[in-house]
């Protein structure tokens, strides 16, 4: 079962993108190297396709992943957490206070004065009970246990059990003694009888175990050695060799897929991006600057000439209406005698007159040059 140990191979030097060949001298034989390159090159026919799948496989689930799930899932994680908050706010208030309020304000102040009152009605009558009654009559009864057992106890442990004792133990060695030397005569008989039994036992064993180290040991071990271990060494070359191929495959068709995807993204811009972007510069571009210049910016200085027209006249329309409500007021009330003794004085101040109250509006309308009717 020796099996020939194996120096670790070192892996292959890559400088940069480029793949340097291995070295010549690893010592390995003709039907190895025979074996290696046809494998290396079918391996490398069937990895190429996979490695560009799995290249766009790779670039389509990290643009998934970034545009859509990871948004998504911050959106579920705030959910799930504006929810967790409700729910455990509801919970507290459904469960917890509820229950809080019941053993700070109900329970323990109900517990407190049934412990003081079990104090007072058990505690205190036990402990004067104990003191008064219980402690006096042990001490009595235990001075009259002392008298009645105890005294003769000892008397008849002195006088008639210890005589007794070593009586029946001076007895009992003589007759261990005896019985020691029975059993040591035995024991020698049987030890003598169970070397024997031990000797013929080991050479029948010596006999069937050399007997079936050669029915099945030994072919065992010369099947293994000259058969299984063989075979093995060659599937272990063959399954290394296969790796090795599968290593090297998928390195080389990772730069085939990067310059496959390479072309065709080249392709792509200059098929697709580089067009748009001409045409975005060189047609959109100034046809927008010539539509905003020559149409949209006039149509928005129409639109607010014709909202500041609009603006002025309800402006006016409301002073005008301001006007009427303050004649048809001055007709049906006549003018305030305090507002005019105020107003006619040498040294009275410039009040508007009734129905003209000083207003930032009133104000800005007179700032604003009258509109133009062309």
């Amino acid at each position: 079962m020796d099996l020939e140990k194996r120096l670790p191979e070192e892996p292959e030097p890559v400088r940069g993108s480029e793949i340097v060949p291995e070295p010549a001298g690893r010592g390995d034989g003709c039907l190895v190297v025979a074996l290696r390159l046809p494998v290396r090159i079918v391996v490398l026919v069937l990895v190429v396709p996979v490695r560009i799948v799995w290249d766009a496989l790779v670039v389509c689930g990290r643009f998934v992943y970034d545009r859509a799930l990871r948004p998504v899932g911050r959106a579920f994680a705030w959910v799930g957490r504006g929810i967790g908050a409700v729910l455990a706010f509801l919970g507290k208030a459904v469960f917890v206070w509820p229950w809080v309020g019941l053993w700070r304000y109900v329970l323990k102040p109900l517990g407190l004065g049934l412990l003081w009152l079990g104090h007072l009605l058990l505690v205190v009558p036990a402990v004067w009970v104990y003191r008064w009654v219980l402690t006096p009559l042990g001490r009595g009864l235990a001075w009259l246990g002392r008298v009645l057992l105890v005294a003769p106890a000892r008397w008849l442990y002195a006088r008639v059990l210890t005589p007794l004792g070593r009586g029946i133990a001076w007895l009992a060695r003589g007759i261990g003694a005896g019985a020691a030397w029975v059993l040591r005569g035995v024991w020698w008989v049987l030890r003598g009888v169970g070397l024997g039994v031990w000797w013929v036992v080991r050479g029948v064993g010596i006999a069937v175990g050399t007997l079936l180290r050669w029915i099945f040991v030994v072919p065992v071990v010369a099947l293994w050695r000259w058969v299984l271990a063989p075979v093995g060494r060659g599937i272990a070359l063959v399954a290394r060799e296969i790796g090795d191929a599968l290593g090297h495959a998928w390195r080389i068709a990772g730069h085939v897929s990067r310059a496959v995807w390479g072309f065709f993204v080249r392709l792509f811009r200059w098929t697709v991006v580089e067009p748009v972007r001409w045409v975005y510069r060189t047609v959109l571009t100034p046809v927008g600057h010539a539509v905003r210049d020559a149409l949209w910016r006039p149509v928005a200085q129409g639109a607010r000439a014709v909202g500041r027209a609009g603006r002025q006249a309800l402006d006016a329309v409301r002073e005008s209406a301001r006007q009427a409500r303050a004649d048809v007021r001055r007709l049906l009330f006549g003018a305030s005698r305090e507002k005019e003794a105020v107003t006619r004085g040498t040294g009275a101040r410039r009040e508007p007159a009734s129905g003209e109250a000083r207003t930032l509006e009133r104000k800005v309308r007179r700032e604003t040059p009258p509109p133009t009717r062309g």
